[in-house]
C-alpha cells in the first residue's frame, strides 16, 4: 500500500512553473494561485493535459502540486485539508483538476475551497450519449499494464533502446525498427527512448565520429541497414552548450568542432540521401512523432 502525507510545497526563490522551466525574475500573475492535479492513479494522463492546456497562458504563475493516489476517503479528506491551506495562504481560491473516478470521492472533491475541473464530469456523460454506450468505472486503466503482450512489446522495445545505445552494439541491429544517426549529444538517446516507451518501437542509434566523416559514404556497419536509417542533426551554438555542460572546455566541446561535425554529418546525409530532422527547437515528443510520419511507421501503445 502507497502511503502519502500531504505536505505544503513553500514557495521558493526558484520557482517551477507547469511548463517546467525555473524561473527568478518572471512576473507572477496577480494573484498567484496553487493548482493541484488530483487522481487515484498516477496522474500522468491528467498533468500532460494540464501542461498542453496551460501552455496557453503567458506568465500564468501558477505553481503546481500533484497529488496521486487519492483512491479513499482518508486521503481525499487529506488532500482538501493541503486545498483549503492553499487558498488561505495564496488568498485565492486553488484551481483543481480531477481524474477521480469514484464518484463518492468525486463528489467528497467537490466540497473543496476550489475551483475544480472534472475531466470525466466533462467528457463521460456526452461521450457515452455520442457513441451509445454505458460508462464504467474503471481505475488506473490508461497506465495500467492492460494488454499483458502489449505491455511486454513496450519493456521488450525499451531494453532494446538500452541495449543498442550509442553504437554499444552491432550484432542484432538487423531487429531494429529504427536507427539513429548523429553526431554526439544531437538527441539521439532520448528520442529512442521516448519511441519505445511511447510506441513499443525498437530504436537504436549510432554516433557518428571523426571517423566516419572521412569518407562521403555511409560507415560500412550501416549499409546494410540503409532502409531502417534516420539522421538527426542540431545547431552548432546549441551543441556546444550540451557538450560543454558534459566535458567543459574540452576539444570535443569548443564551438569550432561542433561545427565541423554538423557540417560533415548533414553532407553525409545529403550524400546518402538519407532523411534528417534537426533538433534544435522541437521537443522530443515532436521529433519522435515527425520520425514515424516521415518513415511510416504506425502508432502503437
Amino acid at each position: 500500500m502507497i502511503e502519502h502525507n500531504f505536505v505544503r510545497i513553500p514557495r521558493p526563490v526558484l520557482r517551477t512553473d507547469i511548463n517546467g522551466y525555473g524561473e527568478h525574475d518572471k512576473v507572477m500573475a496577480n494573484p498567484s494561485r496553487t493548482m493541484f492535479i488530483i487522481s487515484d492513479r498516477t496522474g500522468i494522463t491528467l498533468e500532460n493535459l494540464v501542461r498542453s492546456l496551460m501552455a496557453q497562458f503567458d506568465d500564468h504563475g501558477c505553481e503546481h502540486v500533484v497529488l496521486p493516489f487519492l483512491d479513499t476517503p482518508a486521503k481525499m479528506e487529506a488532500a482538501l485539508r493541503e486545498i483549503d491551506d492553499a487558498a488561505r495562504e495564496d488568498e485565492a481560491r486553488p484551481v483543481v483538476f480531477s481524474s477521480i473516478v469514484d464518484e463518492a470521492l468525486r463528489a467528497q472533491l467537490k466540497q473543496a475551497n476550489a475551483e475544480v475541473f472534472d475531466i470525466f464530469d466533462t467528457y463521460l456523460p456526452p461521450l457515452s450519449a455520442a457513441i451509445g454506450l454505458s460508462q464504467r468505472s474503471y481505475i488506473g486503466r490508461s497506465h495500467g499494464m492492460g494488454d499483458p503482450g502489449r505491455y511486454d512489446r513496450r519493456v521488450e522495445a525499451v531494453n532494446f533502446a538500452l541495449n543498442f545505445d550509442d553504437g554499444s552494439r552491432l550484432s542484432g541491429l538487423a531487429d531494429a525498427d529504427l536507427i539513429l544517426v548523429g553526431v554526439s549529444r544531437c538527441g539521439k538517446t532520448p528520442t529512442c527512448l521516448y519511441l519505445a516507451m511511447q510506441y513499443s518501437i525498437r530504436a537504436a542509434n549510432y554516433p557518428l565520429s571523426k571517423d566516419d566523416f572521412l569518407s562521403s559514404e555511409l560507415p560500412a556497419r550501416l549499409l546494410e541497414h540503409r532502409e531502417r536509417l534516420f539522421g538527426l542533426t542540431i545547431s552548432p551554438d546549441r551543441l556546444h552548450r550540451i557538450r560543454e555542460e558534459r566535458r567543459p572546455g574540452s576539444e570535443y566541446a569548443s564551438l569550432a568542432v561542433c561545427r565541423s561535425e554538423i557540417a560533415a554529418a548533414e553532407a553525409l546525409f545529403r550524400s546518402n540521401a538519407l532523411p534528417f530532422l534537426d533538433s534544435t527547437a522541437v521537443s522530443i515528443e515532436e521529433l519522435s512523432i515527425e520520425i514515424m510520419q516521415q518513415v511510416g511507421m504506425d502508432r502503437q501503445y
